[in-house]
């Protein structure tokens, strides 16, 4: 079904963390985490993108904090979390475990998980290891991290869409390497030569930068070049795809049937860039009991205004709010 968005709802006011922590997860690794809401409130955990791009304050604002109780937090090697743009012991499945750590440390049986962009792919994979853990599930962008969905981004497709872009992407990549052009990045994003490492994650980053937004966000691709923040969201999410997420080829829609029985929203923009409609549509039909929602003259970005009015309404149905 199609969205129709003719009032379309602002972001709940500015909220502050009621706690901050971190989080030893073992490997190294310590992930930053905040609450936000109400303690004691319905749970949930929040699922941000990338892989790589951290969590910001407007994504607190998607959730009710007089009906919510949310954990956000910075997956590992991004953000607040340390060691910054490690890849070690950095996986899809070492995420799982760390929701599931974090579950534990909130101490709830269940709670809704949202998750947009990889944020959806990582919210599938969680979902369908630990369904009996998930009160509801939304998810926006749906991303299944197949080959094809891959090259459509990375090597042939959007290409043709972006051109402009395209150019400044390829920029980094000498001729002969360009028919491989994840695997070139990824010899440069890991290669010990630091200028030539910056480089390239900020041609990386600012290609995703560039292209998510219906129409172009200029802030939005000033904070993904900003070098820090290109970094780290540049090698770990290239470690990500380079390894196709450490999923078997059409896993999470093959074991979608694990939803079952799972209340949810999926939210996908008509003119996704990044992840074709395709693949919302067929997770729709793995998984009937979500409301789905195309929005119609939306991009990628989670604040195109129709996927923030539709998500918002989610969050609000789910904690039980009248519209």
């Amino acid at each position: 079904m199609s969205s129709s968005p003719e009032i379309l709802r602002t972001l709940y006011p500015e909220i502050e963390p009621y706690a901050t922590g971190m989080l030893d997860v073992g490997d190294g690794h310590s992930i930053y985490w905040e609450r936000i809401g109400t303690k004691g409130a319905k749970p949930a955990v929040f699922l941000h993108g990338g892989p790589g791009g951290g969590i910001n304050p407007n994504q607190r604002r998607l959730f009710d904090p007089a009906l919510y109780d949310v954990i956000l937090f910075d997956q590992r090697g991004c953000g607040r979390s340390t060691p910054n743009a490690s890849l070690e012991a950095n996986t899809t499945w070492h995420l799982v475990a760390d929701i599931e750590r974090l579950r534990e440390m909130v101490g709830v049986e269940k709670w809704m998980v949202f998750g947009g962009s990889w944020g959806s792919t990582l919210a599938l994979a969680y979902s369908e290891t630990h369904p009996e853990r998930v009160s509801e599930l939304v998810v926006r962008g749906i991303y299944t991290l197949t080959k094809a969905e891959l090259d459509w981004y990375y090597q042939f497709g959007v290409s043709e869409m972006f051109p402009d872009k395209w150019e400044a992407f390829l920029a980094p990549i000498p001729e002969n390497e360009r028919h491989e052009l994840m695997h070139a990045y990824h010899r440069r994003l890991t290669g010990s030569d630091q200028a030539e490492q910056l480089r390239a994650a900020k041609a990386w980053s600012l290609w995703e930068g560039s292209t998510i937004t219906l129409l172009p966000d200029h802030k939005m691709q000033e904070d993904f070049a900003e070098d820090r923040y290109a970094v780290a969201f540049a090698r770990i999410e290239n470690h990500f795809f380079v390894n196709s997420g450490w999923l078997e080829e059409g896993q999470l829609l093959r074991d979608a049937h694990k939803l079952r029985g799972i209340p949810g929203t999926i939210v996908h923009g008509r003119y996704d860039m990044p992840c074709p409609l395709k693949y919302a549509w067929q997770l729709h039909k793995a998984w009937p009991e979500a409301d789905f929602h195309i929005i119609e003259g939306a991009g990628h970005a989670v604040s195109e205004p129709g996927i923030t009015d539709r998500l918002i309404r989610a969050t609000d149905r789910f904690a039980g709010k009248a519209a």
